[in-house]
C-alpha cells in the first residue's frame, strides 16, 4: 500500500522522536555509571536536607529517565491529559512516599547503628 505524504512524515517524526529518547536516556545512564563510579568528593562531602548530593543528583537523573520512558515509549504523550494526570501523580505520589519511608527507616537504622536503641518520642 502507498503511504500518503503526511503518513510518511509522521511515520519519520516518530522515528526521530524514538532516536531522540533513546540518546538522551543513554547519555542520562552513562552520567549515573560515572558519578557511581567516581563518585566526585564533592558530590558526598556535601548535604542538602541532610543527604548527598550525589544521591540527589541519582534521584533527579532516574526521575527524568523514568518520565521520557513513561512519556516516549509507553506512548503517554498520545493519551487524553486526564489520563496522563491518573499515571503521573499516582506514580509520583508513590515515589514520593517510597523515598520519604526509605529515608525515615534509614535515618533510624543510621542512628541505631551509631547511638545504640533510639526511642523516639511524638
Amino acid at each position: 500500500m502507498t503511504e500518503t505524504i503526511a503518513e510518511q512524515k509522521q511515520h519519520h517524526n516518530a522515528k526521530k522522536r524514538i532516536w531522540f529518547v533513546f540518546w538522551l536516556l543513554a547519555v542520562v545512564t552513562t552520567i549515573e555509571v560515572l558519578l557511581g563510579i567516581y563518585k566526585p568528593d564533592v558530590l558526598r562531602h556535601n548535604h542538602i536536607l541532610n543527604m548527598e548530593i550525589l544521591n540527589w543528583i541519582f534521584i533527579f537523573l532516574t526521575v527524568i529517565k523514568a518520565y521520557y520512558i513513561t512519556w516516549a515509549f509507553m506512548h503517554m504523550e498520545h493519551e487524553k491529559p486526564s489520563l496522563r494526570r491518573t499515571v503521573v501523580w499516582t506514580a509520583v505520589f508513590y515515589i514520593a512516599y517510597i523515598i520519604f519511608i526509605f529515608l525515615t527507616e534509614g535515618d533510624y537504622i543510621h542512628e541505631v547503628l551509631k547511638h545504640g536503641f533510639v526511642a523516639w518520642d511524638f
